[in-house]
């Protein structure tokens, strides 16, 4: 743990994306100024890398599968990851920290991932999965492929976290789409993958270094990722409460030798909040359990009060139970343990999309004050310009009470942008085409020898995007 505001620096951080499922939660965290991280893009299929927003980008398997994807057959994911080797290896090279982020139940990444593990293992890269559990409705054979292909990945990742798709189901309305429900699994990836990356990429008052995480994620098999956030009274309580007891995970921290607490809020956050975080946790977790803390001071969260909790090193107790499953204690969440109070499924949603959310427009403020814009100027990001004058005066006083229509009007205007954060890659490439060439942003790929997609030596204008 080390204090003062450079000591992150320095760490490579690297997201692989690997298949459909891991590369499309990729472009979603570049869209979203994912901070300190650099990006891979890995497939077999040559249109879908075409459309990725990757700065390094590996056609995998060109002899196996001439660039027309593995049919939904992992032996052939395997077999282009294999072929691939060398380049994937050149990629990851020099990582101190690499997540594995992939769909599983398909071809390429259920194939392909545990290959790009075992590469950065034998590299001794610390190495996190981050993968999703397809939907039950997607069938028995996807259901069996990704059962198998994630027995594989743990053979190689340091850590694991395992995403249910079908828990989207249980918290999604009647009205949510298709679009809707493959949109938030990319989404909650994602937070997978930044949930524990930021924890050492976002500098703080109290930063997180790759020695402390390193300390708890090393060979610790399957882990828990939450983050939860709240305001008003009780905001700290509210906050671990929801990033222990994640909606969208199997997971708990029941049991685990190891948590990492991140603690992120404005000037007003309280050292006693901070320590409330930490003895829930305490509570929870084994009593001889490895905790480690981070503090980070944001100005922009007023009244609001963010937690991040990684946990692992749950102990093994069967590995027949859940139908063949390997089961961890943490692992299920009907375990008898202090639950919180029960909520509607929307509510477990909407909790998880309001931080989600939130998390989003803090990086993109922090980028824009990186590159010299105050967003206080034009009170961007929906919020009211506040000007020197009034600054110091209103961080004192209480914002004024909203009526109904407004709390509506919000959560309307919350549902819109999830929705358009959910359009398929198709639609976001016709929008891009029906744009003048002019107009496209210009983004610049690192290419390297070998069997990298051809149009990649080319200029941005030579193909569409």
């Amino acid at each position: 743990m080390s204090f003062g505001m450079d000591e992150h620096q320095g760490a490579i951080i690297r997201v692989i994306g690997v298949g459909g499922g891991g590369c499309n939660a990729v472009d979603r965290m570049i869209e979203n100024a994912v901070q300190g991280i650099e990006f891979i893009a890995v497939n077999t299929d040559v249109q879908a890398l075409q459309r990725s927003e990757a700065q390094v980008i590996i056609q995998i398997g060109e002899k196996v599968t001439r660039g027309l994807g593995a049919g939904a057959n992992p032996e052939i994911g395997q077999k282009a990851a294999e072929e691939s080797a060398e380049e994937i290896e050149e990629a990851i090279a020099g990582s101190d920290m690499l997540f594995v982020t992939a769909g599983m139940g398909g071809g390429t990444g259920t194939g392909a991932a545990p290959v790009v593990a075992q590469i950065a293992k034998k590299l001794g890269i610390l190495t996190v999965g981050v993968v999703t559990r397809p939907f039950r409705f997607e069938g028995a054979r996807r259901s069996q492929n990704a059962e198998k292909g994630i027995r594989e990945l743990e053979q190689y990742v340091d850590s694991l976290v395992i995403v249910p798709n079908d828990k989207l189901l249980e918290i999604a309305s009647e009205d949510t789409t298709m679009n809707e429900a493959f949109g938030l699994a990319d989404r909650v990836l994602r937070f997978g993958v930044t949930g524990i990356s930021d924890l050492i990429a976002v500098p703080g008052l109290i930063n997180l270094d790759l020695a402390d995480v390193r300390r708890v994620m090393t060979n610790a098999g399957i882990c828990h990722m939450g983050i939860g956030s709240a305001s008003g009274e009780s905001r700290a309580a509210t906050a671990i409460r929801q990033a222990i007891n994640s909606p969208l995970l199997d997971t708990t921290i029941d049991g685990a030798n190891g948590v990492i607490v991140n603690v992120t809020g404005g000037m007003d956050m309280k050292i006693k909040e901070i320590d409330e975080a930490v003895s829930q946790v305490r509570d929870s977790a084994s009593p001889d359990a490895d905790i480690i803390f981070g503090a980070v001071i944001d100005e922009n969260l007023n009244d609001e009060l963010m937690i991040t909790v990684i946990a692992s090193g749950f102990a093994q107790t069967s590995s027949q139970s859940r139908g063949g499953q390997v089961s961890y204690a943490g692992y299920d969440r009907r375990r008898e343990s202090p639950a919180p109070p029960k909520k509607e499924k929307n509510d477990a949603a909407f909790d998880f999309l309001r931080t989600s959310e939130r998390k989003d427009q803090l990086n993109r403020r922090r980028v824009e004050s990186q590159n010299g814009h105050d967003h206080r100027e034009d009170g961007g990001f929906g919020l009211p310009k506040v000007s020197p004058e009034t600054e110091t005066s209103s961080a004192r006083t209480p914002a004024p009470s909203r009526n109904i229509e407004e709390e509506e009007n919000e959560v309307a205007d919350l549902v819109n942008r999830v929705s358009e954060d959910t359009k398929t890659s198709s639609e976001r490439t016709e929008s891009l085409e029906e744009q003048p060439k002019s107009e496209k942003p210009k983004r610049e790929k690192t290419t390297r020898p070998g069997r990298i997609l051809p149009w990649i030596l080319q200029d941005d204008e030579d193909f569409d995007e």
